[in-house]
């Protein structure tokens, strides 16, 4: 089963990445499929032997959207191209709104009534053309596989107003004057929900960038060229023709670009080694020494020296690859509640033509031909003013940002459920050596039993306040090791752990994992070993430290690069400030369309108010709506 990251290109709204999701999964051959809209992506899992990317780009291309599944097409160039001319078409839809507004409220005075109805409308169907031209294509898409999304909401409406409009200003005197009633054109409003729309988008656009900032940072740790040893000179190439095998050099204020094992190195300091800042993967402040037969990350930056390095790892294969690859799944993944308002998404357009369907009847049934006008007003407005995309933006925005803030300390999530399951947690299970504290390396280990516990080990500096910390917030901490009791004892009380046990096994660690579930506790295992691997299997969220085994760390859910343990209780304090977040967000879209959809259908005239929002002001406020979720979900970049 292969795993990939697709960017996907052409998603405006939850409606669209949850059909996206949908045609996806419907495939044989793939696994399960997972769609970002902020982050723009999808996580395929498939069986390359049943199904290609070629395949699955065929299948989404008919129904509207493209997966960039070619190596030679740069997904950032791509949405760069597609953010300017988005940005352009805002910019004419603005002109053009402008002038129609002038020209239909009288501030551009050109004549008669019949003569000023017909300039608006040339100048509507400009903006139809020219700016407006993607929304109905979109919605002819969706329609002719059986399905719909703001592109259809957003067709309906403006096609409503526009026809209705060109109508009246032909025969409007004849229809409706005959039998007494009042008619008007409604080419402004048109134009200006378009514009609204395309003004949302582009603020949108902008803000998702925002959110993926985390992943750019990271990508942006990687150099673009390296320089190649040949014999005794060096030739400076781009890091992609790099290959395995190859001999670099790197000097003091350059980044490492490939991983490898160092061959040679030294500096001022020493003789025999360079010294290699790795803080922007392990989170560690001082650089460490490197020398012959030491492994460097790419990434990672010469703070003094120089050496050269075999490379070993290159391209997609490298440990900051592997980082930037885990962050984005794991900003692809879906929280349980996110896959709910996707299932929302799926029907949300539909109910709301069936609201604007019932709105019009019931204006036409109580209010006669004298309310047709009336009618179709209120009806367009309903097909505005609904937003999918503040529903769908809710979650994965706000997730989006606190797994990146994770990232940039150190901490890396798998998925979404770890970030948004860490806030629940009220026991820990935590393993003593390599993880509360560091063993001693200059010590013979077969005499080791004879040491006192503190020569054998240091205590990780920060593991009291982090202890500390975890327990003031209402976690029960466990300490548990295979080590003696006495030695287990000394260590559990420097950190002010009250429940510890001694000489124990995988199992052991597992069962009590097992008895705290029993209890009704939400559990952490914090380990990073070999003999871990059993109990961060089955806790309900499990934490590896980096620095320990590949196995523990491919099984837990979380890995902290470095060794400060501080970044537990932070990292509890994010997913708590992240689903608070996600939680504002939803009550604001939920709120939002419970409260303007019957605003937008007139429901005020029933208690005698006479208030409506207009097609126009709709647009305003739906977009308003997503961007005011984005912007909220930024938020949690700014908190420490």
């Amino acid at each position: 089963m292969e795993k990939k990251i697709i960017p996907v290109v052409g998603m405006a709204c939850a409606s669209c990445s949850a059909l996206v999701e949908k045609k996806l999964n419907s495939l044989s051959g793939i696994h399960s499929a997972s769609v970002n809209l902020p982050g723009r992506t999808a996580f395929v899992e498939y069986d390359s032997a049943a199904i290609s990317l070629q395949q699955m780009k065929d299948e989404v291309n008919g129904i509207g959207y493209d997966l960039v599944i070619d190596s030679d097409r740069s997904v950032e160039e791509i949405q760069r191209r597609a953010f300017d001319h988005l940005k352009m078409q805002t910019v004419l839809s603005w002109v053009l709104a402008i002038l129609c507004m002038s020209v239909s409220m009288g501030w551009l005075h050109i004549g008669s009534t019949s003569l000023t109805n017909q300039v608006t409308m040339l100048l509507a169907l400009a903006n139809f053309l020219l700016c407006g031209q993607q929304f109905f294509v979109n919605a002819w898409k969706q329609l002719i596989h059986r399905s719909a999304n703001m592109d259809s909401l957003v067709a309906l409406s403006t096609g409503i107003s526009f026809l209705l409009s060109t109508f009246n200003t032909f025969y409007g005197d004849r229809t409706w004057g005959n039998i007494g009633i009042e008619w008007h054109t409604y080419f402004d409003a048109s134009i200006m929900i378009i514009t609204f729309v395309l003004t949302g988008r582009l603020l949108e656009e902008k803000a998702k960038n925002s959110t993926a900032s985390s992943i750019r940072q990271l990508m942006g740790l990687s150099p673009k060229t390296a320089h190649l040893v040949r014999g005794e000179a060096t030739e400076e190439v781009p890091i992609s023709t790099i290959k395995i095998g190859d001999v670099l050099e790197v000097r003091a204020g350059e980044k490492i670009p490939v991983d490898g094992e160092v061959k040679w190195a030294n500096s001022f300091m020493n003789e025999n080694g360079a010294y290699v800042d790795e803080g922007m993967i392990t989170g560690e402040p001082s650089p460490v020494v490197k020398s012959t037969g030491s492994k460097v990350l790419a990434g990672t930056v010469i703070s003094q020296g120089k050496l050269r390095f075999q490379a070993q790892q290159i391209g997609e294969n490298t440990a900051l690859a592997n980082i930037i690859r885990m962050v984005q799944q794991a900003q692809g993944s879906k929280a349980p509640m996110q896959r709910i308002i996707d299932q929302v998404a799926l029907v949300f357009v539909p109910v709301v033509v069936g609201i604007s369907v019932l709105t019009f009847i019931l204006w036409w049934i109580i209010g006669g031909n004298n309310a047709l006008p009336q009618a179709i007003l209120s009806a367009v407005s309903v097909l505005v003013i609904a937003c999918p995309c503040a529903m769908g933006l809710a979650t994965p925005t706000a997730l989006m940002v606190g797994i990146g803030k994770a990232a940039q300390h150190h901490v890396l999530m798998k998925d979404a459920a770890a970030l948004e399951g860490l806030r629940t947690v009220d026991a820990m299970v935590i393993d003593k050596t390599g993880t509360l504290t560091i063993p001693n390396q200059q010590i013979d280990f077969t005499k080791a039993d004879e040491l006192p516990f503190e020569e054998r080990e240091t205590l990780k500096p920060d593991a009291p306040e982090a202890i500390h910390l975890l327990q003031s917030n209402g976690i029960e901490v466990h300490l548990m090791s295979g080590d003696k009791d006495e030695a287990v004892r000394y260590w559990a009380e420097k950190c002010g752990i009250k429940h510890y046990t001694s000489r124990v096994k995988p199992q052991d660690k597992e069962n009590l994992v097992r008895k705290l579930q029993a209890e009704g506790k939400r559990v952490l295992m914090v380990g990073d070993g070999i003999n871990d691997t059993q109990a961060l299997a089955l806790a309900d969220v499990s934490i590896a430290i980096g620095t320990g085994t590949d196995v523990a760390m491919d099984v837990a859910q979380v890995t902290l690069m470095g060794d400060s343990l501080m970044e537990i209780p932070k990292t509890i304090q994010l997913s708590k400030r992240t689903v608070k977040m996600i939680w504002q967000n939803l009550f604001w879209a939920f709120i939002y369309n419970i409260i303007f959809i019957p605003l937008a259908a007139g429901l005020p005239y029933v208690f005698s108010i006479h208030f409506q929002i207009t097609p126009m002001w709709a647009s305003a406020l739906m977009a308003f709506s997503s961007v005011s979720v984005i912007l909220n979900s930024l938020r949690l970049k700014l908190e420490r």
